[in-house]
Parts: C-alpha cells; sequence; structure tokens
C-alpha cells in the first residue's frame, strides 16, 4: 500500500499529459502537490515543514541556473539571427545540382539543425532545418522527418540544460554525465542515418555508395569532435564548439565560395563564432576559468551546481545579444525581442523549477532510496531495467526527459549503486532514453507538422517512424542488458 502511495506523483503526472487538457507546467505542478502531502504524511525519512521548505529552495535553487541557459540562448539566437533567416546558396547549374542539394539535406540534419537545437532549445533546430531545406520543395511528410533529425543530439540541446538537470538529481558533475551519454547517442545514430537515408532517397535524393560512407565519416568526426569537447569543455557548450568549425569546413567543402560569397557568410555567422570563441576560451584556458569561476560565485548547496556569473554559458548568451544589438545598431530591437522571448521561455522554465523541486521533495524525504530499496529487494540488478524503460513512455508523453529524470533518477543512481553497475552508464541510459526518445513524442511531431505544413500528415509520419522506434528502443534495451552481463 505503502508504494502505491509513493507512485501517487508518477500517476498523477501520467494521468495529466494522457488527458491532453494539461500543460507540461500544470502537469508538473499538479505531480508536485500530490508529492507535497505524500512526503509529509508517509516519508521513509524525518521529513517536515522545515525539510520541506529546504527541499523546495533547492528545487528553486537548480532551476535559478538553468533559467539563464534557456532564456539566453532564444535572446540571442532571435538577436544574432540575420534579418532574412537562414536560405541555402544556389546550387550549381550542372549536373552537381542533385548532389549539392543532397549534401544540404545531410548538413541541414546532422550539423545546422542540432547547432540551433544546442544554441537555443525550444526546438529551434527544427526551423532552421526547414527553412534551410524549404527551397527544395520536398513533400510536407519527407520534411517532417527532416525536421525531426534535427533532434538526435538532445542530451545537447538548449545548451546541454537537461543534462545539466539530470546531473544534478543524479548527484554527479556534468561532463561525467554527458560524456557516458556519447555511447548511447552513438550507437542511435546507427538508427537516424538509415533514417535520413531511406527518407531522403523517398524525396527523391539517392546517393551513390561513396557518398554514403563520406556522411558515415562525418557523422564519426561529428562523435569524435563532439566527445573530446565534452569532456573538455563540459555539457554546455560543448555542440556548439565542436559543430561551429565543422559547418564552416563543410560550407567550404561543399560550396567553394569566393571571396565575395565567403564575406556574406562571415557577416550572417559572425556572432555565432565570437561566442564559440569566447565560450571555448573560458573553459579551455584553466587560469581564465580559475579566476572567472572565483569572481562572485554563489554555492548555497555544496551538492548542486553553483552560479558563476561570469564563467555561466548564460551569462554569456544573454551579454552576448546585448553586444551584437549595440554592434548592429539595433538596441531598440533588444527592447522589442525580450518581451516575446520572456513568453516564449516563460513556460519551460517554470516546469524546470516545478520538476526540480519535486525531485528534491521526493529524495529528501527518503522516497526515491526507499523505492530503489523496494524494486532491487525483489528484482535485484533488473531492477535498473525500469527507469529507463518508464522514463522512455514519459518522454514521448511530456516530449521532455525532464519528468523522468525528476522521477526516477535518484533511484535510479540508487539502484546502480547497490547493484555495483556503472552509476554514471546507468544514468546517461537513463537520460537518453527518456530524451532521445522524446523525438516520437506527439508534441515534437505537431511542430514539426506545422513547420513543414504537413498538419494531417502526422499518422503517415508515425508509420514510416514505427520501425525505427522499435529499433531506438532495442538497442536501448540491449545497452541495459548489456551492462548488467
Amino acid at each position: 500500500m505503502i508504494y502505491l502511495l509513493w507512485s501517487l506523483p508518477t500517476v498523477v503526472l501520467a494521468l495529466a499529459v494522457l488527458s491532453g487538457r494539461c500543460s507540461a507546467m500544470l502537469a508538473a505542478f499538479l505531480a508536485l502537490a500530490s508529492a507535497v502531502p505524500v512526503a509529509l504524511a508517509t516519508a521513509p525519512a524525518v521529513f517536515g515543514s522545515n525539510e520541506l521548505m529546504v527541499a523546495l529552495l533547492r528545487g528553486a535553487w537548480i532551476g535559478i541556473t538553468i533559467a539563464p541557459y534557456i532564456l539566453g540562448g532564444l535572446v540571442f539566437w532571435q538577436l544574432a539571427s540575420p534579418p532574412t533567416g537562414p536560405s541555402a546558396d544556389d546550387p550549381p547549374p550542372s549536373a552537381a545540382r542533385q548532389r549539392a542539394q543532397r549534401r544540404l539535406l545531410f548538413s541541414a540534419c546532422f550539423l545546422y539543425g542540432p547547432f540551433a537545437e544546442s544554441a537555443t532549445g525550444f526546438g529551434v533546430g527544427m526551423l532552421g532545418t526547414v527553412a534551410l531545406l524549404r527551397p527544395l520543395q520536398l513533400p510536407p511528410a519527407r520534411l517532417m522527418v527532416f525536421a525531426l533529425l534535427s533532434q538526435t543530439y538532445i542530451p545537447w540541446g538548449a545548451m546541454g540544460s537537461g543534462t545539466l538537470l539530470a546531473a544534478a538529481y543524479a548527484k554527479m558533475p556534468s561532463a561525467e554525465l554527458a560524456t557516458a551519454c556519447l555511447m548511447p547517442v552513438a550507437l542511435l545514430m546507427g538508427i537516424w542515418l538509415p533514417l535520413f537515408w531511406r527518407t531522403a532517397v523517398r524525396a527523391g535524393y539517392s546517393a551513390s555508395v561513396r557518398e554514403h560512407l563520406i556522411e558515415f565519416a562525418w557523422i564519426a568526426l561529428c562523435l569524435g569532435a563532439l566527445a573530446i569537447a565534452t569532456a573538455h569543455l563540459g555539457p554546455e557548450i560543448a555542440l556548439i564548439c565542436a559543430f561551429g568549425p565543422l559547418i564552416v569546413i563543410r560550407h567550404l567543402v561543399d560550396n567553394r565560395p569566393n571571396a565575395a560569397q565567403l564575406r556574406l557568410a562571415l557577416v550572417r555567422v559572425w556572432p555565432y563564432l565570437a561566442l564559440v570563441g569566447a565560450l571555448g576560451l573560458t573553459r579551455a584556458v584553466a587560469p581564465l576559468r580559475r579566476t572567472l569561476a572565483s569572481l562572485g560565485t554563489v554555492a548555497p548547496y555544496p551538492d548542486l551546481p553553483a552560479w558563476a556569473p561570469l564563467l555561466h554559458a548564460g551569462s554569456w548568451l544573454i551579454g552576448g545579444a546585448v553586444l551584437v544589438a549595440l554592434a548592429r545598431g539595433q538596441a531598440s530591437r533588444l527592447y522589442r525581442e525580450l518581451p516575446g522571448a520572456w513568453k516564449t521561455a516563460k513556460t519551460p522554465i517554470m516546469t524546470v523549477f516545478l520538476f526540480a523541486m519535486l525531485a528534491e521533495v521526493l529524495s529528501a524525504a527518503g522516497i526515491s532510496k526507499a523505492v530503489a530499496d523496494g524494486v532491487f529487494a525483489n528484482l535485484q540488478a533488473y531492477g535498473v531495467l525500469a527507469a529507463p524503460a518508464l522514463s522512455i513512455v514519459l518522454g514521448v508523453l511530456t516530449n521532455s526527459g525532464s519528468a523522468a529524470n525528476s522521477l526516477f533518477m535518484s533511484s535510479q543512481v540508487a539502484m546502480s549503486a547497490q547493484a555495483g553497475l556503472s552509476v554514471a552508464a546507468m544514468a546517461a541510459l537513463q537520460h537518453v532514453a527518456g530524451t532521445s526518445m522524446s523525438l516520437f513524442s506527439p508534441v515534437r511531431m505537431t511542430i514539426a507538422a506545422n513547420l513543414s505544413q504537413g498538419l494531417g500528415k502526422e499518422r503517415e509520419v508515425y508509420a514510416g517512424l514505427l520501425p525505427y522506434a522499435l529499433a531506438s528502443f532495442t538497442v536501448l534495451a540491449g545497452l541495459a542488458a548489456w551492462a548488467l552481463l
């Protein structure tokens, strides 16, 4: 009976989402509202009003450290993007036209889209991909799949804010968790790349075996660069620092621009080059990093992320947006964009606060550990399979890994430690299961349909994606089984 009470927040969250009448923010609020009385009445640990207040404040602090990534990334994207938006260069008027367009498809899905998603979040990667590919006049159902493929590096999306949040729940360094995420993400790329190949052929853009090998090599290069950047720079800026130079190289290789075209491209992208360079320096140059980290740092909780205003990537995003507006003589545009950015960012920011508070209440009350102990007592090491499976379901339902991580990450870490498994590997599996599988979320599908003018095509797209969803689930289940054995 007690376990049924402890599972009430999860049930409330799932029912709220499944009803179709609640936003993610409202569902998170209802889950938190149900968790508080359950924790106060049935907590296996000492948990009264004082402990509740501390847990809520800890959750609020986690939200404070995450919010600047969300708001700053959105403001910077709006100010840094050229007024005309991204556009594709006219392909050469020759037999190479088909190959140039095919290469644009690949770059939009696996380079430009992920870069935009990492810098901003909010599905802006899908927006950038669709904007680049719209001149090709692709069928809406195919364009929807290409838009979704921009989300394949989602653990590094929105400046890695989801991964930072998961690391806070798991009480481990964010770089350690993100590095452990690379293996499952790389294996899933073995599914996303064939999906791209099949969709490209169905859209009329077939390619030679040589071109397929080149695309495979680019994916390997991207993953290798991302691994190095994640280990040395952390997940916040790893993808934009790794993919920024690769995008430049890819553009030069594919388009071979003349001097005038190169100058035009630099005018368009200089804010991103400047941001990537500055963020890279603050992480790569150890004395500079230590100096920035020592100035004004606030760390009220030793086991939670600190706030270092001069080192935090969110501060650089907001400051970068201001500098870009001033450099372009568009100070008035900054004031016009801020209300819209806050309107867009308000709901996800509040959702982050609520989920962080929910996670801290369940953890402080001892419920997360007690559930982990109970599951482990009955299933032994096989209990660690439950959290990733449930995370996949919640990821699809909520279009995010935040709900699953807030509910299950603490239990997953506890069970992994009891079973003698790699805590980082199992936490990464839990995180990737919830975030990567959200690619199949109805919410994300609706966004892709709206951007691609494909409303009404969702069923057709889902039918085509089903084998790849099953293959993704099989890969994640195989990873879990491999970890156990």
